[in-house]
């Protein structure tokens, strides 16, 4: 590509960011309330009454997900065994409890997107497996490790309250429970509270609708196996979104829907995907400690490092590759120094070619040369999350599949009958939100309940200015509180679970020690606290934040980052794969910098200060 080309290529970026942009950022999105607030039910679990439960447990782990689930394995590896789930779904899962649409699968390769294979002895099926089977490796996390057995389920936390006399946790739910627990671990999830399109009139629609991450399958037929979805034979059926959840059920709509209309704002790009079985002979030759090993081989090429081999093979190193690849071939060159103008450089040529190569492929999938152009992204690649997908983009190809591009303003409005993109009328049996999930609100909003401290501060005020912790898991003022997830430490974004285990394992590992020690309490000191935002703030979300990019939930919505935002994004300076050595340091010897254990004749109002490493 010429430099001529470039600058065009730059120019037709820019002018389809402008298009999108929308000066209320997040707030374009509404929360499922009144006519939607059963998109928040859970439709696959009856809810038999009970009695109120009122009992003390040591540890109570907010959320069964993934991150509830390791770290629930992780305090049973480390001897305590006191440890209750709370969920509000039915069962373990998470995410892969709730998402069921047609088609779900993930987008992670799973022999590192699936947490401990290694300690429950299974073998993924696939590359990239389906969704019943993530979510039955939940389930077998949970029976592995005893998690069942004293599990909570169907019942959503509404409040947690720090009491300073008892030095508890005081865990209300819905269903009027009072539970007390010394310590507590919010893995609530970076995607977890559905959210919907603030499209005028969209409560004005009189005929089927639902969210993707509550699939209606009594309406639908089908099943989360991917049976086909009989009952939309005679159905006009109309999908708003095009994310990653979108590339996977459109397929099963556009084969199965007598007429499918899909409205997109902003196309995705969508990557080859290759699914491929799992060899059983390879996978039983795999060493112990495989999993860290290809784990951290993936986070260090996806993140621009270099290793002599990648073991996961994947889009997502894919492009990181090409970049290490260009900047030894520079360094090769005499008088070329090793700089951020030669790693920019390599980044731009790397992005523009497989910019490139991914809309080569739109026109040699899609037959319509008119559908095709709206299907490409004008974008670089990690501006919105990538995808990967073998069969989305010939979806378009079925005769009742309809690709209605809104040129970047999303639809006009919604009626009655159907929905209007620029004067025109779509008539709809059934409306579909594939609108995804609530990312950058405020933490109480996202959770589903407010977290008081002490002296009665809520960390919704906490956090007014911006989230500070210590390694994104530790609150000062919230003593025995450890949240679960990957910001303000690794932030790796294209692994999560990555994230999620070494969390998970780092509170595993304060709490067993807190126990050997005799400690009630343990808290991060103010001092700790501070360092560790001083060493984040200003770093913004590595390269996602700082590119000039189409608006979605990685850069804010297009909207300018302050502070707080960028808080809220950030990550460890030198990366997740110097963050995790980092952490494995810190909770392996010893120390635990920057935290104070207090027993039960010590002063727990006021703990000193200290610094962390």
């Amino acid at each position: 590509m010429t430099s001529i080309d470039r600058t065009d290529l730059r120019a037709r970026y820019q002018e389809e960011r402008d298009k999108r942009l929308r000066p209320e950022g997040n707030a374009q999105y509404l929360e499922p309330t009144g006519k939607f607030a059963h998109f928040l039910d859970d439709p696959y679990t009856e809810v038999v009454p009970r009695e109120p439960l009122e009992d003390e447990v040591t540890v109570a782990v907010i959320g069964a997900g993934f991150a509830g689930l390791v770290t629930g394995a992780r305090l049973k590896e480390a001897g305590v065994e006191d440890v209750r789930l709370i969920d509000g779904g039915g069962d373990v899962g998470g995410t892969w409890y709730w998402n069921r649409y047609p088609g779900a699968m993930c987008d992670t390769a799973a022999m590192i997107y699936l947490p401990l294979l290694e300690e429950t002895g299974h073998m993924p099926s696939q590359k990239y497996t389906m969704a019943p089977e993530i979510f039955g490796h939940a389930q077998r996390i949970a029976t592995t490790f005893d998690l069942y057995d004293n599990a909570l389920f169907s019942a959503q936390v509404t409040a947690l309250d720090w009491d300073e006399t008892t030095h508890r946790w005081i865990i209300s739910t819905n269903r009027g429970d009072k539970i007390r627990a010394q310590f507590v671990t919010m893995g609530t999830g970076p995607l977890h509270r559905p959210k919907l399109p603030g499209v005028p009139g969209i409560d004005s629609f009189e005929g089927h609708c639902f969210h993707t991450s509550r699939w209606d399958y009594e309406y639908t037929g089908g099943d989360p196996s991917g049976m086909p979805l009989t009952k939309l034979a005679d159905k006009r059926v109309g999908i708003i979104g095009t994310g990653a959840t979108s590339v996977q059920c459109i397929p099963h709509l556009a084969r199965d829907a007598q007429e499918l209309f899909v409205f997109q704002r902003t196309p995705s790009s969508i990557d080859v995907r290759n699914n491929l079985a799992i060899d059983p002979v390879e996978f039983a030759a795999l060493g112990e400690g495989w999993q860290q090993e290809w784990a951290i081989n993936f986070a260090t090429l996806q993140t621009g490092g270099f290793t002599d081999v990648d073991l996961v093979k994947d889009g997502w190193t894919d492009i990181a590759q090409r970049i290490r690849d260009r900047v030894v071939a520079e360094m090769s060159v005499p008088g070329v120094e090793f700089g951020p103008e030669t790693v920019q450089r390599a980044f731009d040529e790397s992005d523009d070619e497989k910019m490139d190569e991914i809309r080569a492929r739109v026109d040699a999938l899609v037959n319509d040369p008119a559908t095709a152009e709206h299907l490409k992204p004008w974008y670089r690649q990690l501006c919105k999350r990538p995808c990967f997908h073998d069969e989305y983009l010939q979806a378009y190809n079925e005769p009742g599949a309809h690709l209605i591009d809104t040129a970047g303003l999303g639809v006009e409005r919604i009626d009655a009958t159907g929905v209007w993109v620029a004067g025109e009328h779509y008539e709809l049996d059934c409306l579909i939100f594939a609108s995804g999930f609530e990312v950058g609100t405020e933490h109480a909003r996202r959770a589903g309940f407010e977290t008081t401290g002490r002296n009665g501060e809520a960390l919704s005020e906490h956090w007014a200015e911006g989230m500070t912790t210590l390694h994104g898991i530790n609150v000062h003022g919230f003593p025995n509180l450890f949240i679960v997830g990957p910001n303000q430490g690794a932030n790796l974004i294209s692994n999560i679970t990555h994230n999620l285990v070494e969390a998970g394992t780092t509170v595993a590992a304060t709490i067993a020690h807190a126990a050997a020690c005799g400690a009630e309490t343990v808290e991060v000191t103010e001092q700790a606290e501070q360092a560790w935002i001083d060493l984040l703030d200003g770093t913004g979300t590595s390269i996602f934040g700082n590119l000039d990019c189409t608006p979605g939930y990685y850069n804010n919505e297009g909207k300018p980052m302050g502070r707080r935002e960028r808080l809220g994004a950030s990550g460890y300076p030198a990366g997740p794969v110097a963050y995790f050595a980092y952490i494995d340091n810190w909770r392996s010897n010893g120390e635990f910098a920057g935290l104070e254990f207090l027993g039960p004749a010590q002063d727990h109002a006021d703990p000193p200060n200290e610094t962390t490493n």
